[in-house]
């Protein structure tokens, strides 16, 4: 904002009224002095054309053209100061007579074809104003002219040209006149402004030089001179203001010498406690490193005995064991995974003190994490009669990006201390949608429990380290105090906030919200729904109302009928039949033969499809419930994909043996890849499917193979040195016999918009690596249109679901890598070995780079690697090889990615180091 001077405000309220209301008025009387001359004139012209259309009328009557002429004339000359020229014309728009003929009589003569005007009408041309009447007869006289029609008077017009420049001359002298004064006034009203500038502004300005003086320390300065009214009032404050600063200033200047003196008594004595402090902190320090060390030491005596036991479970599940142990060891190997990841968290909570924990940002399935959490957790709940439910609402986006090892830890810690404080009642788990972005989403979950509650007195204390709420209760159910502050820290991570509401033997509730990147890759199986169920009835018994609504909510949208009842005892026709029984064992049930011989038999007469909903309790054996009749055993709390995997399954009647023609589709199949490991694993894939198989390591091999065989389809890797898929793919297709082969594009760069790049270049189809079993079964029977597709459909819907990996710390997932190979132990090692002998190859190439040499191969390697790792169970190793590649790509600068070379150099490392106990075993 603009700061004007009190001398310019005062100018501009003086001046501005003056000039606006002086131009208001000249502007007023000019333009009526203006028109009024103008009008004068007119009125002049018309006292001179009206006469003289009377006197002519007897001159135009008889045609006494010499008469009007005289008439004209001595008008033309009485007037000669105003009047230009006189025209007289006939009703035939003739000029009859003019006082001037050296003017253009044309300007007063009508347009043609424009009708004699009825009355004066004024027109102005440049400096004239041209006025016209009618000569109107007033008499019709016997012997008149008989070529005037009966009824018609009108004899002709007058035209006369007025001289405007007279006027004009006047209206100049009008304006110059106004504005003479108008500046006359403006000048008077500045001589005021400037005298009371002089009296108001001076004084004031001598007050701000003496203020100004007071302020910069001159104390003696003093307002002086003359002042009227109330700027006297302010000159006599102003020197009162300076004579007491005056006075505050000696005593202040007293005081600060005497606070001199005691600062230099306290600086003696902080001098003394510094020396104090500076042995307590390096007391602290030296407590520090060994607290430091006591962590170190107890994560190795730790994990020592926690490594024993996931090593020989993993032994354990290699052995020939029952479903039931192999679900229970697999639940005892993730128990050991999961305390061996808390153990890290707590060596790390200097970490997150120091603010340098970093989060993954990997994609995962939301689902499959928290259902595997809790499943994890609902042994501990089951054991104590709780009953634990899971209800995740429909809207809530599966495939996003965070990091699902925290995650888990977050809910781990919450439904922890649920189950620990909880004497009966339920554990419930709720998962809503808060609010959804065009590339992220809010998510709210909540664990709410009916235990013992939390007074408002201790709530302060929750998230507090090593503190607990009542000191009394680690007597009874142990803990560190850790748990909820590391929760409240790891959800602040990741951008979120965690509350609780809580009353005292009322239950509690914690909830916390984040924010998740959505993924555009699909990182769990294709979400289930029960379209192939259409129509079916499906009985569910369950006892819980919790447990039943969130069952419920999942059955929601989808074509099936789902009845709900308390207990078998309510269903009101024993002997109607249902498609399905579902059947929630109550978290009481202890007696299994008593469950078989009563509520069990009820079930099986009402449908011979039943799946049963059991607690995670020892005494619950899932094969003796198999073997009684129950087609499915699940255990508490029930989710989506398992159930919906069950309700399918329980629906297929069993096929004891599938025909050859049915297990090796009757096709020639080429694959072509340079990766070797690839190349062998698609090999064993497709030999298992196909009756025949051709393959090639190269785009030149690949089209010498083509012009000698008879092929069903093609399966081209894209990216291959020399001649690349595309490349071979369109020379194939120039072949007679493969004109219309089908080729299927096999890619590990899925990128958004890839798959229509592909597709348009020519490409009947993709493949994004890495493949399996299933897509490649899909892809053959799309393309390939064989017999049997009602069986190929049995079979694949009888394929067990693939299950999310379980989160481990080791840099190879041995289960990642068997479910990759087709579950084919000796095949998956091959690749192993296979991927560690080509990382001596890349590590050269890389640390050649690292050196600060080009290598314009490397891109190549590095695609070559994140294909290898696709099919080896490397995850790690696969994330960093896929960033590395989508930066070179986009154009990065190979010494730009040094930080994501070395890391690459250490997982090489931990891969080796990892991979000798899984070939070894």
């Amino acid at each position: 904002m603009t700061k004007y001077s009190l001398r310019a405000r005062m100018m501009i309220l003086i001046l501005a009224p003056t000039l606006l209301i002086g131009l208001l008025i000249s502007t007023f009387f000019v333009v009526h002095r203006y028109n009024e001359l103008q009008d004068q004139l007119v009125d002049s012209g018309s006292s001179i054309i009206e006469p003289l259309a009377i006197a002519s009328e007897y001159g135009m009557t008889f045609s006494n053209r010499e008469g009007v002429r005289q008439l004209v004339s001595m008008l033309h000359r009485r007037h000669s100061n105003i009047v230009r020229s006189i025209a007289v014309f006939d009703t035939q728009n003739h000029l009859l007579v003019t006082s001037n003929f050296h003017q253009n009589y044309s300007l007063l003569q009508l347009p043609k074809g424009a009708p004699i005007p009825d009355d004066l009408t004024v027109t102005t041309r440049g400096d004239s104003l041209i006025l016209r009447t009618p000569i109107v007869s007033e008499n019709q006289l016997p012997d008149m002219d008989i070529s005037l029609e009966p009824g018609h008077n009108t004899l002709g017009y007058i035209a006369i040209e007025l001289d405007l420049r007279t006027v004009r001359l006047q209206q100049y002298k009008e304006i110059f006149v106004a504005t003479l004064l108008l500046s006359l006034c403006l000048c008077i009203a500045m001589l005021f402004a400037y005298r009371l500038m002089r009296d108001v502004t001076g004084p004031i300005r001598n007050m701000v030089n003496t203020v100004d003086r007071i302020r910069r320390g001159q104390l003696d300065s003093r307002v002086e001179g003359y002042m009227l009214g109330e700027l006297d009032m302010l000159k006599n404050g102003i020197n009162s203001m300076a004579m007491s600063l005056t006075a505050y200033h000696e005593e202040m200047q007293q005081n600060i010498d005497q606070a001199t003196s005691d600062l230099r008594e306290t600086l003696e004595q902080m001098e003394i406690q510094n020396v104090e402090l500076d042995l307590a902190k390096k007391r602290a320090q030296e407590a520090a490193r060994i607290k430091s060390e006591f962590l170190a030491n107890m994560s190795h005596e730790l994990r020592t005995p926690l490594n024993g036991v996931i090593g020989f479970t993993r032994q354990t599940l290699k052995t020939t064991l029952t479903p039931t142990q192999t679900d229970y060891l697999q639940t005892i190997e993730r128990s050991a995974n999961n305390l061996l990841n808390i153990i890290n968290d707590v060596l790390d909570f200097s970490k997150l003190e120091a603010g340098k924990l970093v989060l993954e940002h990997i994609p995962f399935s939301l689902r499959d994490t928290v259902d595997e959490t809790a499943v994890l957790l609902a042994h501990s709940a089951h054991e104590k009669s709780l009953e634990m439910t899971l209800n995740i609402h429909n809207d809530v986006p599966d495939n996003i990006v965070g990091d699902p090892l925290r995650l888990q830890q977050v809910l781990m810690n919450l439904l922890g201390n649920a189950i620990k404080f909880t004497e009966q009642g339920n554990i419930d788990i709720n998962i809503e949608l808060r609010n959804r972005h065009e590339n992220s989403v809010d998510i709210e979950i909540q664990v709410h429990d009916t235990g013992i509650g939390i007074s408002e007195r201790q709530q302060s204390q929750l998230f507090q380290a090593f503190r607990q709420a009542d000191a009394s209760i680690s007597r009874r159910h142990g803990g560190t105090g850790l748990g909820l502050v590391i929760t409240q820290r790891l959800v602040k991570e990741m951008g979120g906030d965690i509350c609780f509401n809580s009353q005292l033997h009322k239950g509690s509730t914690f909830w916390f919200h984040i924010n998740l990147e959505l993924s555009d890759k699909s990182i769990s199986n294709k979400e289930l729904h029960l379209d192939k169920l259409s129509g079916n009835r499906i009985l569910y018994i369950e006892a819980n109302p919790t447990a039943a609504q969130a069952t419920l909510n999942i059955f929601h949208g989808e074509p099936v009928e789902v009845i709900h009842y308390a207990n078998f005892d309510q269903v009101p026709d024993k002997h109607q039949h249902y498609d399905t029984v579902i059947h929630g064992v109550p978290i009481s049930t202890n007696d299994i033969q008593a469950y078989m011989s009563g509520q069990l038999q009820t079930a099986l007469s009402l449908s011979e499809h039943l799946i049963l909903a059991l607690p995670n309790q020892p005494q619950m054996d899932a094969e003796i419930l198999k073997s009684a009749g129950a087609q499915a055993c699940l255990f508490k709390p029930l989710s989506r994909n398992r159930l919906f995997n069950a309700l399918l399954l329980t629906q297929v009647k069993p096929v004891d043996s599938v025909p050859s023609e049915f297990n090796h589709l009757p096709l020639t199949v080429m694959a072509v890849d340079d990766n070797p490991a690839n190349l062998k694993l698609i090999g064993v894939l497709l030999a298992d499917i196909v009756a025949e198989v051709v393959l090639c390591n190269s785009g030149e091999e690949a089209i010498a193979r083509a012009s000698q065989s008879d092929l069903d389809i093609i399966l081209m890797d894209i990216q291959m040195p020399e001649i690349d898929g595309i490349k071979a793919a369109e020379l194939i297709r120039k072949l007679p016999q493969h004109a219309k082969t089908p080729i299927v594009a096999v890619t590990a760069h899925a990128a958004n918009g890839e798959r229509e790049r592909l597709l348009n270049a020519g490409m009947d189809d993709y493949l994004a690596k890495p493949i399996n079993e299933k897509m490649l079964f899909s892809v053959l029977t799309k393309q390939c249109g064989t017999p049997g597709n009602s069986q190929a459909q049995e079979a694949e819907l009888k394929m067990p679901p693939d299950e999310p990996s379980p989160i481990q710390t080791g840099s190879v997932n041995w289960e990642l890598a068997l479910r990759q190979a087709a579950n084919k132990e000796d095949l998956a090692k091959d690749l192993l070995v296979i991927l560690i002998d080509f990382l001596a190859e890349v590590e050269l190439q890389v640390r050649n780079v690292l050196d600060g040499n080009k290598d314009d191969t490397l891109i190549d390697t590095v695609h070559k690697l994140h294909g290898s790792c696709s099919y080896s169970g490397v995850p790690r190793l696969k994330q960093l090889c896929q960033y590395l590649e989508n930066q070179l790509r986009k154009g990065t600068p190979a010494e730009d990615l040094e930080p994501e070379w070395l890391e690459l150099l250490d997982e090489f490392d931990n891969v080796r180091n990892d991979a000798p106990r899984y070939l070894h075993s």
